[in-house]
């Protein structure tokens, strides 16, 4: 059912207010302010507010932080407070023993000297307070539902979601339709696997001629630890078990915050083979590891989440223009895996699109493709990185673990990068796993409510919430292919690769159903990626669903 919709026109709409689109928006601002004209940016938010859906590690590399506000290590209410005292690397060498690297033998890229330890949620309600202060509209709980196009193909700006229709999309009571927001440049800073980044990446085959974007899987959980075992500053990074046992790859993490509060976390490479993995059970497991327990233990697990990463690199990072649009942050890639972080990265692409745009509305010529915008990121201190980091990702695909750990510790410790070699990895995420029959099921323990826990406790901790009775948000092309495909092919893995549990398999009159708890859903958008059949479409409930996370 179509329904009439008001429009606001706007010189910039920019669609997810994660540190790349807010760093855009705070610094269209200052060149306008330095021109001595105006320029009207809005910011949608599809959280309840800013901050609501972001997870990150974090570490945080302040260098685009210095280039937009250089004065913000003066402020009273600083967003970044806990400096890097020390990195510890381990390797898990099984679920009781570890070595220690020493920093000689680390790759350069993971020394975090100069970098902070923060919350990347509470980074962003601070960007986006001081975009208000310079004029930014930002609108929380408003998703970007829809993509509007002009009659000739250009981006002509977005819609925001209908709030009040039932599952069956029919309008309740209270109904209130979606809004349509005009701009001469909508950028589209929506973070890993964007569904309108997707869209467009199709529309305008921006990826043409790269390879497959890869991802990752991100858990994390916030803890409240004993004062004796907390040591702020402290940034450990890990590899191995439990990942190694499923021949499966990763990294995990244990930063040390400040306030005896430490984040504690699990990446896995979603290209993982074996469809018994459980994400969410990997992760708990993990933390059984001694190194990891001994700063647990005693302590009060504060709050749990997930969500996907990007980490093709370079040669994933799609074409960022389109006529009347841009792609920024990890909506466009932009994710530096070598050095195990991206916010700096992403700002900077965000800064680079802000200064673009000015000087194109300055010169009354912002409606067409502002190509020249990926020039001037590739040129910057960040495209520059992903160039030496280019291999990062797929030698460790290509020649595994140990050989391809050692390709990049000489690469980037003795050649910064520039050894001549261009590797790739063709084969999507979704298309690695083996069938279940010649695959080992994964025996993993009952969780112990101490160390360990189940996922419905961890969704409660998550905060999620989304209004009952509206459309599914997860959309399934063909109904039928998780019962008679998935199920026997791969045991259907969208009941363990999900972290949260929204997939299940149940018995109906003797019958397997597919069931769907949308309910639960954290946005990580991991079923989007891996589903082998591509199946699952993953779109915007209504705005301000979805997780509320407090510190994350």
């Amino acid at each position: 059912m179509t329904t009439e919709r008001e429009s606001m026109e706007f010189d910039v709409v920019i669609v997810g207010a994660g540190p790349a689109g807010l760093a855009a928006a705070c610094r269209l601002m200052q060149c306008a302010s330095e021109a001595g004209t105006e320029i009207s940016v809005v910011v949608l938010e599809k959280g309840s507010e800013v901050g609501a859906h972001i997870l990150s590690g974090a570490v945080i590399e302040p260098r685009a932080l210095d280039e937009l506000f250089p004065r913000w290590r003066e402020e009273s209410d600083a967003p970044l407070k806990t400096a890097v005292t020390r990195d510890d690397i381990l390797f898990f060498t099984s679920a009781s023993k570890s070595l220690r690297m020493p920093g000689w033998a680390s790759p350069k890229t993971m020394h975090n000297e100069g970098n902070y330890i923060a919350s990347l949620g509470n980074l962003t309600r601070w960007l986006a307070e001081k975009a208000e202060g310079l004029g930014v509209e930002v609108f929380p709980g408003f998703a970007a539902a829809e993509v509007l196009y002009h009659d000739d193909g250009r981006i002509k700006g977005v819609a925001t979601g209908d709030m009040g229709r039932d599952v069956d999309g029919n309008p309740k009571e209270g109904f209130e339709p979606g809004m349509e927001l005009h701009a001469k440049v909508t950028v589209f800073a929506e973070g890993c696997r964007g569904h309108l980044g997707k869209e467009l990446i199709t529309r305008f085959a921006l990826d043409a001629g790269r390879s497959p974007q890869h991802y990752g899987i991100g858990l994390k959980e916030l803890w409240q630890v004993d004062a004796d075992k907390h040591e702020p500053g402290v940034v450990v990074h890990g590899a191995g078990w439990p990942l190694s046992e499923t021949g499966s790859t990763g990294g995990a993490f244990l930063y040390h915050l400040e306030d005896n509060q430490v984040v504690v976390g699990l990446i896995i490479d979603l290209n993982y083979d074996n469809p018994y993995l459980s994400t969410f059970d990997e992760f708990q497991r993990f933390k059984t590891h001694p190194e990891i327990a001994r700063v647990l233990e005693g302590g009060e697990r504060v709050c749990y989440g997930a969500r996907g990463i990007v980490k093709g690199g370079l040669n994933s990072l799609p074409k960022m223009s389109m006529p009347g649009g841009l792609l920024i942050g990890c909506d466009a890639g932009t994710l530096n895996f070598a050095k195990i972080k991206g916010t700096h990265t992403a700002m900077k692409s965000g800064l680079v699109a802000a200064e673009t745009i000015a000087a194109a509305l300055a010169n009354d010529d912002a409606e067409r493709e502002l190509t020249e915008y990926q020039d001037a990121f590739m040129q910057s201190w960040a495209g520059e990185e992903l160039t030496r980091s280019r291999n990062w990702g797929p030698a460790l695909h290509k020649f595994g673990m140990y050989l391809g750990g050692a390709y990049n510790y000489i690469d980037q410790n003795f050649f910064k990068g520039r050894l001549p070699f261009a590797f790739r990895d063709d084969t999507p995420d979704h298309a690695t796993l083996k069938r279940a029959d010649i695959c080992k099921p994964v025996d993993y323990p009952k969780p112990d409510g101490k160390l360990t826990f189940d996922k419905p406790s961890s969704v409660f901790l998550s905060n999620t919430n989304h209004e009952e009775g509206q459309p599914v948000h997860l959309k399934l092309t063909d109904p039928s292919i998780p019962i008679s495909v998935n199920l026997p092919a791969f045991a259907e893995p969208a009941q363990r690769y999900c972290p949260v549990g929204v997939y299940e398999v149940v018995e109906d009159k003797g019958e397997p159903e597919f069931v769907i708890n949308a309910q639960n859903c954290i946005h990580c958008k991991t079923c989007d990626i891996k589903d082998p059949a591509q199946n699952i479409t993953w779109v915007v409930p209504e705005g301000g669903g979805g997780p509320n996370y407090p510190n994350m």
